[in-house]
């Protein structure tokens, strides 16, 4: 009953910045958990950040901490990923997800997905 549509990748080069649109659609009384997850080619997806709804609080997988930075517009159903200083291996597919419940960077506990949008970091 949620959907969500990920926007905002594209090729951008090292040291660039890019920032991805998470919306979402449908009735969703309860959510407490917004996330970010990536998926590069021959790799396990990663947790790459989430969102807590509730507090506010906010979980960085350490290899983005310090240049990716989330939010979330509450009034247009919208979360964001900040991606500065990116890195040819931050090139991946990026996730969105929601979760009915606060669990961090648990991949298997987030309820729905997105479908996806590329993220190619290259000279």
């Amino acid at each position: 009953q949620v959907l969500l549509v990920e926007s905002g990748g594209g090729l951008v080069q090292p040291g660039g910045s890019l920032r991805l649109s998470c919306t979402a659609s449908g009735r969703a009384l309860d959510y407490y958990e917004i996330g970010w997850f990536r998926q590069a080619p021959g790799k396990e997806r990663e947790g790459v950040s989430c969102i807590s709804v509730s507090d506010g609080r906010t979980y960085y997988g350490d290899s983005v901490k310090g240049r990716f930075t989330i939010s979330l517009d509450n009034d247009k159903r919208t979360v964001y990923l900040q991606m500065n200083s990116l890195k040819p291996e931050d090139t991946a597919v990026y996730y969105c997800a929601s979760a009915s419940t606060q669990v961090g960077l648990v991949e298997w506990a987030y309820d729905y997905w997105g479908q996806g949008t590329q993220v190619t970091v290259s000279p």
